[in-house]
């Protein structure tokens, strides 16, 4: 701040004196009266014939023997004429009085001197160019405004904020309504902390907030800074991380120092994980860039220094990879989960985001909560963003329900590429993959009903089956994963079953079911051959701050099953998918009839196509997709 004023000064006083240069040379330009010239033969001329007065000599401060005179004419008029020599002129006055009997006024000035103002304008201006030369020198030597240059290296590139007009409060963190109560005791000590320091309590030094990403932990950070209306100072992990051994911990110094300038101040540091990893894990040594700079945090937050009124935000979505004495009560006391909205916090985030847009009366954000389930805030955000710009694009005054429903199937598939051109045998084989997928995810009970089928080709797809969304399953059961895997495997079985051929578009769904497969078994304990074991831990992986050599925790035996009872749950699934395709073949030709008719069919066209007290009652709720 106070560079960002010296700037501004300097660049006032700059301007002054160019504006005072450009009077200056414009007085001294200034054109006289128009005029006739008075020369020095008309100088002489007068003399000749008596007109003259009186003369004043004013001799140059610059050149030898020249000056101007200043002559009085008798016809009470005043010249300014320029002597050439002023020797010369006197010996030719001197004559001219002693011939004639004329007797002129003679007087003499000292040489002309310029005032102290214009002496000393060429030093001031020569300075004023020297001190904003090395101003500037410095400037880019210290990095600019950024403080990126080789001067500052081991300052922290913080961002301040003392009076940020952007500031956030609690009234604008939707959907957090639990985490925002657990910080409310930051924001009450930061408010009044000598009620806590005269009971004898310790305010948390730090606050660790995780989350998947997206769900709007640096956020509430902010607002927790601007609930308490208090400076804060905000960083990313990688803003401490140099090539240079020293930087990172030196910078961290400065951090703080800067933050203990302002007592009850806020330090927020985004993905902490950049620089919070476990010390002596992967290759990297004890002694790295990274490492060093952790000890120096660890220091600054709970050792030998004292960092009073000044408490550390952080948010990662990776607290598995972090060191335990990051972790340890005394630095981040306390750990607040951060998770994606319920349907009352999606809708309240919802209409947070859709102040601003030009919302037609006929939207209702509670239907579009109860279709987004599992959606982030910032997946919200995005859903209504891009109805706004589809609304524009389709010219329309106000973002109406048809331009969310379209963003949602734009977000959730991608764009629908109806120019590709596709042959009729591949158009024929994407009908049966999808309609493959659409019949097993309406005949099993467990899983939600069909949206939508659709044979057009979406993003790297040839087409896509979209569900109804249904309940928020927190914890899917065994069964729902078991139909999972078979609705994933039902486009495969179609083609094998009716072309007796297979293609490449299984791939991602193939993925997907051994995906689920393999969790259901090593880390859900959901095998009936291995019991309820968890085998292995797929987070000791190297370079994500876990150590180099770990082993398995189970043998090759374990190995071996572990493998078979993968394959015989795949398979299992498949042989489901494959009865159930055979049982409603008429309905699968049938599908597939009329999405080559149609490219498009709803959830509903193709719950007509089955017989009547065949399907399972429709778990899914009514919602934007109705």
């Amino acid at each position: 701040m106070q560079q960002k004023h010296f700037r501004s000064f300097t660049l006032l006083m700059l301007v002054f004196l160019m504006i005072y240069l450009v009077l200056v040379i414009f007085r001294m330009f200034e054109p006289s009266e128009p005029e006739e010239p008075y020369t020095y033969a008309h100088l002489m001329q007068d003399l000749a014939s008596g007109n003259i007065h009186a003369i004043t000599i004013t001799p140059s401060n610059d050149i030898l023997n020249v000056g101007t005179a200043d002559v009085e004419l008798e016809e009470e008029k005043k010249k300014t004429v320029q002597i050439p020599n002023i020797t010369i002129f006197m010996e030719h006055l001197h004559n001219y009085m002693q011939e004639s009997g004329n007797q002129i006024t003679m007087d003499a000035n000292e040489p002309n001197r310029p005032g102290w103002i214009a002496q000393m304008l060429p030093i001031i201006l020569i300075s004023a160019v020297f001190i904003v030369i090395i101003f500037f020198v410095m400037q880019q030597a210290n990095g600019g405004a950024g403080g990126r240059g080789p001067m500052n290296f081991g300052r922290s590139r913080v961002r301040v904020a003392l009076q940020d007009k952007r500031r956030v409060s609690f009234k604008q963190v939707a959907g957090l309504e639990e985490e925002k109560e657990e910080l409310a005791e930051i924001v009450d000590f930061l408010k009044a902390p000598q009620k806590y320091q005269d009971i004898g309590a310790r305010i948390p030094r730090g606050v660790l907030l995780v989350g998947p990403p997206g769900t709007g932990k640096t956020y509430l950070a902010r607002a927790v800074a601007g609930e308490a209306n208090v400076p804060f100072y905000s960083i990313s992990g990688s803003d401490f991380v140099e090539m240079f051994v020293g930087v990172g911990a030196s910078r961290v110094r400065d951090l703080f120092e800067q933050a203990k300038r302002n007592p009850a101040s806020i330090v927020i540091i985004d993905e902490i994980d950049a620089v919070g990893r476990r010390r002596g894990a992967g290759l990297g040594g004890g002694h790295d860039e990274r490492e060093q700079t952790l000890n120096q945090l660890l220091v600054e937050m709970d050792g030998f220094g004292i960092n009073e009124g000044v408490i550390v935000l952080a948010a990662t979505n990776r607290p598995d990879i972090l060191d335990p004495a990051l972790l340890r009560p005394g630095r981040f006391d306390r750990r607040i989960t951060v998770n994606p909205p319920d349907v009352k916090g999606r809708e309240a985030v919802l209409e947070v985001h859709a102040e601003g847009k030009q919302m037609s009366p006929a939207v209702s954000l509670k239907t579009v909560a109860q279709t987004t389930v599992g959606f982030t805030p910032a997946d919200l955000e995005n859903l209504l963003n891009e109805a706004a710009l589809l609304a524009a694009r389709d010219n329309k005054l106000e973002v109406d329900m048809e331009s969310i429903r379209k963003a949602y199937i734009k977000v959730g598939i991608g764009t629908e590429k109806k120019s590709r051109v596709v042959t009729e045998k591949e158009r024929l084989m994407v009908a049966y993959h999808e309609a493959g997928h659409a019949i097993c995810q309406e005949v099993l009970p467990d899983i939600d009903a069909v949206f939508m089928v659709s044979i057009i080709p979406t993003g790297r797809t040839g087409g896509y089956m979209m569900r109804h969304p249904g309940e928020e399953r927190n914890m899917p059961s065994k069964k729902f994963m078991e139909q999972s895997i078979v609705v994933s495997l039902g486009g495969r079985a179609a083609e094998d079953l009716i072309i007796k051929d297979v293609t490449t578009g299984a791939a991602a769904d193939i993925k997907h079911a051994t995906s689920i497969a393999r969790d259901m078994v090593v880390k859900y304990g959901m095998s009936d051959v291995l019991g309820p074991i968890q085998f292995g831990n797929d987070n000791e992986e190297v370079f994500l701050g876990r150590d180099f050599a770990h082993t398995r925790n189970y043998g090759e035996q374990v190995a071996d099953q572990i493998d078979m009872e993968i394959k015989r749950i795949v398979e299992d699934a498949y042989n489901k998918a494959l009865s159930i395709i055979e049982t409603h073949i008429d309905v699968l030709h049938n599908l597939v009839d009329l999405l080559t008719e149609k490219e498009r069919v709803s959830g509903d066209e193709v719950r007509a196509l089955f017989p009547p007290d065949i399907l399972p009652p429709s778990m899914h709720q009514p919602g934007l997709l109705e």
